[in-house]
């Protein structure tokens, strides 16, 4: 027999005892035995095995990968999964079975808590979707960790363990009845097996169409598990069964555990005032929407003497006194809860809170007439809106006004005399009216200052549903906005800043609210999207300073949409760090946010760190690595709870535009990929799709750098910004899709005449297929959301990316339909697109409308 040779790098397994092909306890012992993975010609040596053998080698191999005792790599390299680095962590699916898992690890405060599942930091890593284990959305999983595998930003890994089930409950659509079986779909279109339902003899059926919630039993096939019948939501076109679902899908936090109930149940009733500044006489009012469920800011403004300024009051809840962290004889559950919350999760219908509702509306809540508890910060400005030393302290106050928004603009901006009449009916009418006068000539200098010193400027309007008795939507529009919001906004900015630059000078750990700068590479892409779309009077050079002058240039011009969506899109993301790194967006050099306790744990904690720097009793404050990790936390809850509010959003979209199949509709040109085109309607804040194939029989080469698709035969181009009328096609509610199909092609380059659009192979016209679509058609989604402007109400987020970016609304298949809007991975450009440019795409042909 010929010595075996021995390779470079790894130990030299004996031959297989028995002289013939090695076992599977041999072959799994040669993997374990070997220093780095090797591929098949390098085990055959080691084996002592000929080339023949080979493909019964690979096959043995197969078996064993099957068993998930063996791993194949990328280039044909075979190992063991214990020879390689692994981490447990959450999989979070994609549409096409790829995904990531964001590491977690087991922790607990002390010995007294179970340990939880926790962010543990770290990169995500990137799951293909032929390495993901049959692992589900929201799984627990074990990765192994692919040696040297490093796609884009993030690791790359192969799913070789499902820890634990995520998804103990699955809504799922009825597709049709067979006896007593049920064959349902999923109504999370990540969830790659179908279910069927055994339902007991002479049960009452769901019928064909309805959405039910089922539970998971096991598989019966790849594809296929049988499951239980839980519940029967009904129609799909309920606002509140699609609140259910976007719950389900995002793991929204819904019954609070016994311990905090039972903690917020022992808190007294009857607030202690003992040590408190007694601020009951101010006229403190509270302004927010006329839907607003919990009321945690009070303000009020007093002019100095002499006109030498004003004196601004921002009362905040003083949740803190309540809510304790763990230690001195205090449960903690209530704290431990909140921070796993992370913040309160809003939906059109209902809201899941951070606290218990006994705290959230009840001991918290700054009711009109009520004596509450509070933490006062008074800031003095001079006459041009300069701050001066401000002064914190735990107050006892009664708000005189629960105000809105409209009812202060009927008052003080539209001096509407019933609107006058009414508040001047009210105990303390007179006195509040006077004190909103004063708090609007503060707000108009705050307001100026702010745009002085180069805060950007992001208005975009918000989502406003109506529904009827039956819960469907019968409008959404736009949410107007007026000064009244932007008097609050602005006034919780001074209070925030405040608290930051006091807590910065009084060297307290806490978390900052930071924004970065923009990257410059992005920054550079956004000025040249924003000069091919014709944007005029360019700084010759891009910088984040010049930001605010094209924001200011565009607004209330035809090119505002466009330049506002652009500039918010090269942002990035705002977060809480305990490092100081400045608010670009608001240009503050330090920000913190303290003014919503009730409904974000940041604030709670600003608080605890506001009332060590006075001496006050708030328990003990996180700090260093454990303060790192809290930040984390609720970065995450809080891009989590995005997440459902532009899922949200999209299940409004759909149902509003369900019935108005075949309607025409004027739309803004808001995104181009090479898959199609993004509209968004202008009658309401909704975005479909108008895949590359309805854009007329052409070729159509894309530039991703600035954004646009131009017709190889006949010069037609479409970018960013253009005013075009579209039909809707079709509304495709399981997949969150819309369709839409363009009346009129653009103008060529040059002003040559666009053909008329014909379509291939004789499928007529754009506008002649409108009413009816196709089969099988699906159409992109991507919903922009506004800013982190950090105004105060529920919308003071920022920027995700664009189209295909990583975790973004919009996936490489031009659709974010999936619930939880996870998609493609990151581009290199200011939209997140893949940065390629020239690239030749068909319209008119099913090829090119694979992507989309």
């Amino acid at each position: 027999m010929k010595k075996q040779k021995k390779l470079r790098g790894t130990t030299t397994a004996s031959a297989p005892a028995s002289g013939g092909f090695p076992s599977t306890e041999e072959l799994l012992q040669t993997l374990a035995t070997q220093n780095r993975p090797m591929r098949l010609d390098g085990l055959l040596r080691v084996l002592g095995l000929a080339r023949r053998e080979r493909k019964e080698l690979e096959a043995a191999l197969d078996d064993l990968e099957r068993q998930g005792s063996a791993l194949r790599l990328r280039g044909g390299l075979w190992t063991r999964p214990e020879n390689l680095k692994s981490i447990t962590g959450r999989f979070s699916a994609l549409r096409e079975g790829a995904g990531f898992v964001t590491p977690m690890r087991l922790a607990a405060d002390d010995e007294q808590e179970s340990p939880r599942w926790q962010f543990s930091g770290g990169k995500d890593i990137y799951i293909p979707s032929a390495q993901n284990g049959g692992a589900w959305h929201q799984d627990l999983v074990r990765v192994a960790l692919s040696p040297g595998a490093q796609r884009g930003p993030s690791p790359e890994g192969r799913i070789v363990e499902i820890v634990e089930r995520g998804l103990k409950e699955v809504p799922a659509h009825v597709v049709h009845r067979h006896g007593n079986s049920l064959f349902c779909r999923p109504a999370d279109s990540r969830l790659p097996a179908d279910f069927n339902v055994e339902l007991p003899a002479g049960s009452e059926a769901p019928a064909q169409g309805t959405l039910v919630l089922l539970a998971p039993l096991k598989p019966l096939a790849s594809d296929l598990w049988s499951a239980t019948l839980l519940g029967n939501y009904g129609r799909e076109d309920d606002v509140a069964v699609q609140e259910e679902l976007v719950k389900l899908n995002h793991e929204v936090p819904r019954d609070f555990p016994a311990g905090a109930l039972a903690e917020a149940e022992a808190l007294p009733g009857e607030a202690d005032f003992k040590g408190r500044r007694d601020v009951r006489d101010l006229a403190l009012v509270t302004i927010d929407g006329a839907d607003a469920r919990d009321f945690d800011d009070a303000v009020h403004v007093e002019e100095q003497p002499g006109g030498k300024g004003w004196v601004l009051r921002v009362a905040i809840a003083d949740v803190s006194h309540y809510v304790r962290p763990r230690g001195r004889g205090c449960p903690g559950a209530l704290d431990a809860e909140a921070l796993s919350r992370g913040n309160s999760w809003y939906f059109p219908r209902s809201v899941e809170p951070m606290l218990p509702e006994v705290l959230s509306n009840g001991l918290c809540s700054l009711r009109p007439h009520v004596n509450r508890l509070a933490v006062l910060a008074e800031i003095p400005f001079t006459a041009a809106g300069k701050p001066g030393k401000p002064r914190f302290s735990e107050v006892v106050m009664r708000s005189a006004a629960r105000l809105t928004y409209d009812q202060v603009k009927a008052c003080i901006l539209d001096k509407d005399e019933a609107a006058l009449a009414e508040l001047r009916a009210e105990e303390r009418g007179e006195e509040v009216l006077a004190m909103l006068d004063k708090a609007f000539a503060l707000y108009t200098v705050l307001r100026d200052v702010r745009r002085q010193r180069g805060t950007l400027d992001f208005d975009l309007p918000e989502a406003q549903s109506r529904l009827d008795d039956l819960g469907r939507v019968v409008w959404l529009g736009h949410r107007e906005r007026n000064d009244a919001h932007r008097l609050i906004e602005e006034f919780m900015i001074a209070a925030n800043e405040a608290v930051a630059r006091h807590l910065r000078d009084a060297d307290i750990p806490f978390l900052y609210r930071v924004h970065p700068d923009p990257d410059p590479e992005r920054l550079e892409s956004l000025f040249d999207t924003l000069a091919a779309t014709g944007i005029e009077n360019l700084p010759p050079k891009p910088s984040p300073a010049a930001m605010q002058g094209i924001l200011a240039a565009a607004q209330g011009t035809p090119q505002e949409f466009l330049v506002n969506r652009l500039c918010l899109r090269a942002m990035p993301q705002a977060r809480y760090m305990p490092f100081n790194e400045g608010h670009f967006g608001l240009a503050s050099t330090a920000y913190c946010h303290f003014t919503s306790p009730i409904r974000r744990y940041a604030d709670l904690l600003t608080h605890r760190a506001l009332k060590m720097s006075l001496r006050l009793d708030s328990g003990p404050l996180p700090a260093g690595e454990k303060l790192l990790r809290i930040g984390d936390q609720i970065n995450r809850r809080e891009r989590a709870a995005m997440a459902c509010e532009r899922e949200m959003d999209r299940r409004l979209g759909c149902l509003a535009l369900l019935p108005r199949v075949g309607e025409h509709f004027s739309g803004i040109v808001a995104g181009v990929t090479d898959f199609g085109v993004f509209v968004e309607l202008e009658a309401m804040p909704v975005e479909g799709m108008i895949r590359v194939e309805d854009l007329g029989d052409d070729w159509y080469d894309f530039d991703a750098r600035l954004m646009s698709l131009v017709g190889q035969r006949s010069g037609v181009q479409w970018r960013m910004g253009q005013k075009l009328e579209v039909a809707l096609s079709e509304v495709h509610l399981g997949r969150l899709e819309i369709r839409l199909m363009p009346l009129e092609l653009p103008k060529g380059i040059g002003g040559r005449g666009a053909r008329s659009p014909r379509g291939s192979r004789g499928r007529g016209s754009p506008a002649g297929r409108a009413a009816g679509g196709r089969k099988g058609s699906s159409s992109g989604w991507k919903l922009v959301s506004p800013g982190d402007g950090e105004s105060r109400g529920r919308n003071d987020k920022p920027a995700k990316n664009g189209k295909n970016g990583k975790k973004s609304g919009a996936g490489k298949s031009g659709h974010s339909g999936q619930p939880g809007g996870q998609s493609a991975r990151k581009g290199k450009n200011g939209t997140g697109t893949p940065a390629k440019s020239g690239r030749p795409v068909r319209s008119g042909k099913k090829t090119a409308g694979k992507r989309g």
